[in-house]
C-alpha cells in the first residue's frame, strides 16, 4: 500500500475512493472496505482511502474529541491486510476546514485525486459547517458515481467505534472483540523506563502510549512479538497516581516467568480481562502488595478453563 502524506496539485489517474477516519478499523469499516477494493477491482482502478489527520473532532475540539481506538500505525497494517492500494493523509487545518463543499468535490475530489468512483456512508457530512452530505455529493457528480453505505449491525447492535469504546470502558473485553472483528489490542516498541517496577519485584515492559487510551486499569493479558507463541501476563494502563501526581499514560506488562532485555522490541498486548480500575495507593508497600494480589488474580485467570 502507498501511504501519501498531503495530496498531489493534480491527480495522475482515477480512482476508487472512500473517505472516513476508520479508528479501529471495526467490521463495520472492514465492511465498507471490502465493498471499496471489489469495486476497484471491477473498474480496474486503484484502490484509496482519504482520511484527515488530526480528526477533525480533534481539531475544532481537542479537550472533549474521544480516544482512539488504534494508532497511526496500526490502523494502516490493517488497510494494507484488507488490500487498499493507497491511502491519502490530508493534514485537517483551517484551510481544509473552510471548504465550501462545492469546493471540496471540485478541489480535493476531482482535481487532485482524480474520483471516479466515491463510496461513502450514509450519513456522511463534510465541508464548511458540515453542509455538504449524500445529496450534495450526488448533484455534483459529472465524473465519478457515488456509492453510499448503510450502517453495519451485529446481533442487532450498530457496530462503531462509539460502541467499541463503551464496550472497552465496561471492561467487556468479549463485546469488543466481536464489535472489532479481532481482540482489542495495543503496539509499541518498550522502552526504557524508571525501573520502579524492578525495584518492587515486577519488572515491567514499558510502552509509551500517544494520546489518552479508551481504557484504564489492570488487566489479564497475552503479548505478542517475543517469540513463536503469546506470553501471559499482568498490565497496567494509566497514569500512575501513587508514582505520579500528573502523568501521561503508560502501559506496563509484567510478563510472567520471562527475564530476557526486549528494549527496542516492537510487541502487541491483547487485552483479555479487566481485574480492576487503577487507584492510589497511601505507599510503595501498598502498590507491591496490590501489585502481588494482581499478579495471583491474572495468574488464575489464565489457570480457568475458558
Amino acid at each position: 500500500m502507498r501511504v501519501i502524506r498531503g495530496l498531489p496539485e493534480v491527480a495522475d489517474g482515477p480512482v476508487a475512493l472512500t473517505i472516513g477516519n476508520f479508528d479501529g478499523v471495526h467490521r463495520g469499516h472492514q465492511a465498507m472496505l471490502s465493498r471499496l477494493t471489489e469495486a476497484a477491482d471491477d473498474l480496474a482502478l486503484p484502490s484509496a482511502i482519504l482520511t484527515f489527520d488530526p480528526h477533525p473532532r480533534e481539531f475544532f475540539a481537542p479537550e472533549t474529541a474521544p480516544p482512539r481506538l488504534s494508532s497511526r500505525r496500526a490502523k494502516f497494517e490493517r488497510f494494507a491486510a484488507l488490500d487498499v492500494d493507497r491511502l491519502y493523509i490530508l493534514r485537517f487545518d483551517a484551510g481544509i476546514a473552510g471548504l465550501a463543499p462545492r469546493e471540496f468535490i471540485d478541489e480535493i475530489l476531482v482535481r487532485r485525486l482524480g474520483v471516479r468512483w466515491l463510496l461513502v456512508g450514509e450519513d456522511f457530512r463534510f465541508g464548511k459547517g458540515r453542509a455538504g452530505d449524500l445529496a450534495t455529493l450526488r448533484e455534483a457528480a459529472r465524473t465519478y458515481s457515488v456509492e453510499a453505505m448503510g450502517a453495519v449491525s451485529v446481533a442487532g447492535e450498530r457496530v462503531s467505534s462509539t460502541a467499541v469504546r463503551s464496550a472497552l470502558a465496561a471492561g467487556d473485553f468479549a463485546h469488543a472483540r466481536t464489535l472489532l472483528g479481532a481482540p482489542f489490542t495495543i503496539s509499541g516498541r518498550v522502552a526504557h523506563g524508571a525501573k520502579l517496577g524492578r525495584n518492587l519485584g515486577f519488572p515491567t515492559a514499558n510502552i509509551a502510549l500517544r494520546g489518552r487510551p479508551p481504557l484504564a486499569g489492570v488487566f489479564a493479558v497475552r503479548i505478542h512479538g517475543l517469540g513463536d507463541a503469546p506470553r501471559s501476563g499482568v498490565a497496567s494502563l494509566g497514569v500512575r497516581p501513587t508514582v505520579l501526581s500528573a502523568g501521561s499514560p503508560l502501559l506496563e506488562v509484567f510478563i510472567f516467568d520471562f527475564d530476557a532485555p526486549i528494549y527496542g522490541c516492537r510487541v502487541t498486548v491483547e487485552f483479555l480481562h479487566k481485574l480492576r480500575d487503577e487507584a492510589r495507593y497511601p505507599d510503595l508497600d501498598a502498590l507491591t502488595e496490590q501489585i502481588r494480589a494482581d499478579v495471583a488474580h491474572a495468574r488464575e485467570f489464565f489457570a480457568t478453563p475458558r
